[in-house]
């Protein structure tokens, strides 16, 4: 993989564009913030292409593999029309002190060095933010930010979860901006930039190449099925929970209403079907009967074929049985005989002596 991902580094990239079906990291509880970090900043959303996130990855199994540490580099690629599109990155040799997350360092002339060979390469990627395998915003990245935005002037910040343990994209988005308060100092904070995962049609190829490696071919494709349909009803329901904590959340007042939000939320509600017409009730009542008859047989044959191996197995155990049983009886025959041989035989050598 570390040699895939230095030869890609190496090849001139042509244009590039997300896919238009591209897997979206935007949940309903921070598209309010990232609309107002639109307006202020004029970034509408970030996409990341597989290359940067297996660089990421190398980068983090080289260097802070089972420590608790977190690796930072630097992202290149283009910006047009609010869209950042993330193409390609490298790592910056970056420390920080356990104790005081406030005290840390970054090579920035390693960083200049590095970008000045990238842009022999490919003038058209540009310095567009700098990645951190987080996995959450820690209190040193608004400096971290104010480096890099000496090289930049808009600088996204994406934080890569190498491990994650939720489902869904591995990645999240955040741009600094300035807030200004009544009797308080002007101060930094990052706002939510909605990100996705985008690939070309060259990269798609790779990723596929890469997934034939590591996919597990004892498993069987039932087997595939089935963990993606979960892994997809799990991420239904992470989902629906996100949209349920974020009405809850305008409900209190916590957050601000987003007529966009709540205009897609009432498309999915018209999109679901009026159970109070009694043929489509009729319907799905016909469809679960069928889907439930293919259950009931399934588990009937497997129980009929659970009992027929458990019959042959208790006959092949007693067949078992008994050929052991037969073979001690006949080593303890054997064994009185060779008894009474020897008491023979001593009974004759005693006669003989007497004699």
């Amino acid at each position: 993989m570390t040699f895939l991902i230095k030869t890609r580094l190496a090849i001139p990239a042509p244009r590039r564009r997300p896919l238009p079906m591209s897997l979206s990291a935007s949940d309903p509880s921070n598209e309010a913030s990232a609309a107002s970090t639109t307006a202020q900043t004029g970034l509408l959303s970030c996409v990341v292409h597989p290359i940067v996130l297996l660089s990421v990855v190398d980068h983090y199994n080289r260097v802070a593999k089972d420590t608790k540490k977190r690796v930072v580099g630097m992202l290149l690629g283009t910006v047009s029309k609010g869209v950042v599109d993330i193409t390609n990155c490298y790592a910056v040799p970056f420390e920080e002190d356990d104790k005081d997350l406030n005290i840390w360092y970054l090579d920035h002339s390693y960083h200049e060095q590095m970008f000045s060979m990238f842009k022999k390469v490919n003038a058209s990627e540009k310095l567009v933010g700098w990645y951190s395998t987080g996995p959450k915003i820690k209190p040193g990245d608004l400096q971290i930010d104010q480096l890099v935005r000496r090289y930049t002037s808009n600088p996204v910040m994406v934080i890569i979860d190498v491990k994650p343990k939720d489902l869904g994209i591995p990645t999240e988005a955040y741009h600094a901006v300035e807030e200004i308060r009544e009797g308080q100092q002007q101060s930094w904070t990052f706002k939510h930039v909605p990100s996705s995962i985008g690939a070309l049609e060259s990269e798609e190829v790779g990723v596929e190449h890469l997934l034939r490696d590591v996919r597990d071919t004892t498993i069987s494709t039932l087997a595939n099925q089935v963990a993606q349909k979960l892994g997809a009803l799990k991420g239904l329901a992470a989902r629906l929970s996100e949209v349920d904590g974020y009405l809850q959340n305008v409900l209190s007042g916590r957050l601000p209403v987003n007529h966009k939000i709540i205009y897609a939320l009432q498309d999915i509600f018209n999109l679901l079907p009026n159970l109070n017409v009694e043929e489509l009730v009729q319907a799905f009542a016909v469809k679960t009967n069928d889907m439930m008859l293919a259950i009931y047989l399934a588990s009937v044959i497997r129980a009929v074929v659970a009992l027929h191996n458990l019959i042959d197995n208790r006959i092949v155990n007693k067949e078992k049985e008994r050929a052991s049983d037969e073979v001690a009886a006949n080593k303890d025959k054997e064994g009185a005989a060779k008894k009474d041989e020897g008491k023979e035989n001593k009974e004759q050598g005693k006669g003989a002596a007497q004699k």
